[in-house]
């Protein structure tokens, strides 16, 4: 493995937040006439253009960082991800949500719990996208939301876990997403990301250079869950999945780090 000097770590640092903040200043910025456009071009309501100028705030991240995080995605095309479907992904770092501007949807709901609305530089856009509160919505209202997003042909994403890995190992994972796919009889999209741990894990400040991998995992049909505890079977399920994938990047990287000695 590669010696990264401190130096390097200070650069990046200096690089990544002071463009993260004055990307964010500039987002905020042009946010009104953005949404004007959008409305005016495609006819879109309020909240699916506050998602899609989001989806952006993403996208424009993966540029920034891109000097300092060897980034990847693989598994499912473009064409192959479907549209209103609810994607599950595990949780290691805070900026776990900033990858999300890979996926080839803009239209995603982000299910999350009460503190990142405490975010006031983000509270006012998460509100306008519509976000779920899973906290303090309670799971009927959840459902309800969700259901709605569903059928106008937008996703819901859940962190199942509920919370950052510390160790880099899936978590307990919480029902809410199985049962939404259930409800709504929509295909769960099971997401795998990697090396976020490395870029930011819980607890730390400071960045580091990391290789971060997202890979998109084949639907997975709730046709056959549709009976009384479905959801919990195929909670189980897609975690196995996950749990499968996931060491499986670990060994190709610890592989790839092998070879680059």
């Amino acid at each position: 493995m590669p010696v990264i000097s401190s130096t390097h770590i200070v650069i990046m640092n200096l690089w990544v937040y002071g463009l993260l903040a004055l990307w964010t200043l500039l987002g905020v910025g042009l946010s009104p006439l953005a949404s004007g456009y959008l409305r005016l071009r495609y006819r879109w309501s309020t909240d699916r253009i506050v998602r899609h100028l989001i989806w952006l705030y993403g996208r424009g991240w993966l540029l920034l960082i891109s000097p300092f995080i060897d980034f990847k995605r693989d598994g499912l095309g473009d064409e192959e991800v479907p549209d209103g479907c609810v994607f599950v992904i595990n949780h290691l770092s805070f900026f776990d949500t900033y990858f999300m501007g890979a996926l080839p949807h803009s239209d995603v709901t982000f299910a999350v719990r009460s503190w990142p609305f405490k975010m006031f530089w983000y509270r006012f856009f998460m509100r306008m996208a519509n976000y779920l509160e899973v906290e303090e919505q309670g799971w009927q209202q959840t459902t309800e939301q969700g259901i709605q997003i569903l059928n106008k042909g937008g996703s819901v994403l859940f962190f199942p876990e509920g919370h950052r890995s510390r160790d880099g190992q899936l978590q307990r994972f919480y029902s809410g997403a199985f049962q939404l796919a259930v409800a709504s009889g929509r295909p769960i999209v099971p997401l795998c990301i990697s090396g976020t741990g490395v870029l930011l894990p819980p607890g730390r400040k400071s960045l580091h250079p990391a290789s971060v991998r997202l890979r998109i995992l084949p639907p997975v049909s709730v046709e056959s869950f549709q009976h009384e505890g479905g959801h919990l079977q195929l909670r189980k399920q897609v975690k196995g999945l996950m749990a499968q994938t996931l060491a499986e990047m670990s060994s190709s990287a610890e592989s790839a780090l092998v070879k680059g000695r």
